[in-house]
């Protein structure tokens, strides 16, 4: 699980590990990941901590032999990457627009790469899930970078979704709507929060735990071979208005 110790990814994490799945949770914070493993465990579930760089394939590479070593062969990989800025356009510098798309694009392509490979070469079929979002199309106002990431994570799961079908690995994206979520407290003034929730038919905010049913559906058995290059909307129905 990459970006696992987020609020998102914290509920992803508890929730696969309440389905039955052992959990690794990938970051950089050695003191965060450990945390959150530890939180998956008394709660009675399975899981591990397990640090790395999610954009270096040398890291990825170390860290899928270790969960190897104490987990076993990774079946299920989620990539849940969310670093967001609200700088505006003209201000943007090219090392944001860099960090940005490395944090949230990249590191899902290189992920992909070293477990996908892992996957195919284990020959036992698996699921890929990558977490996506509202501004991956059409964009949301003030949070370019992001929304272009995001937008291309989706080109990507549908592009892995042919590559990888032969191969019985399933390749899915989850677009959550709104979230109360650390990346968002910066960017959600009050006239903005309110915005959004009119625009939201279910007139609030989303649960993370709300985020969880999908996972574990396309994660699981029941989702079969036939749900793959899916960009499933947890959205609350904001992209289903226009105004």
């Amino acid at each position: 699980m990459i970006g696992g110790t987020g609020v998102l990814g914290g509920a992803i994490c508890h929730g696969l590990a309440d389905a039955g799945a052992a959990v690794a949770v990938l970051g950089r914070s050695v003191e965060r990941g450990e945390k959150r493993a530890a939180a998956v465990r008394d709660r009675g579930g399975s899981a591990i901590s397990v640090t790395a760089d999610a954009t270096d394939p040398a890291a990825l590479v170390a860290a899928l032999e270790e969960i190897g070593r104490r987990l076993g062969p990774v079946d299920i990989l989620v990539n849940a990457p969310g670093v967001n800025s609200a700088t505006p356009f003209f201000e943007i510098e090219l090392e944001e627009w860099h960090r940005l798309l490395d944090a949230n694009l990249t590191s899902v392509f290189v992920a992909c790469q070293v477990f996908g490979r892992a996957m195919v070469e284990a020959g036992r079929g698996g699921s890929i899930i990558n977490i996506s979002s509202a501004s991956s199309g059409p964009p949301l106002s003030r949070v370019l970078t992001y929304s272009v990431a995001k937008a291309g994570l989706n080109n990507l799961t549908q592009y892995l979704a042919a590559e990888l079908a032969p191969h019985h690995i399933r390749v899915n994206a989850i677009a959550p709507g709104f979230f109360p979520a650390e990346q968002n407290r910066t960017l959600l003034s009050e006239d903005r929060l309110a915005a959004i929730v009119g625009h939201t038919p279910a007139g609030r905010l989303g649960e993370p735990d709300e985020l969880v049913g999908a996972v574990v559906w396309l994660a699981a058995e029941a989702a079969s071979g036939f749900v793959t290059g899916s960009i499933v909307r947890v959205d609350g129905g904001f992209s289903a208005m226009t105004i």
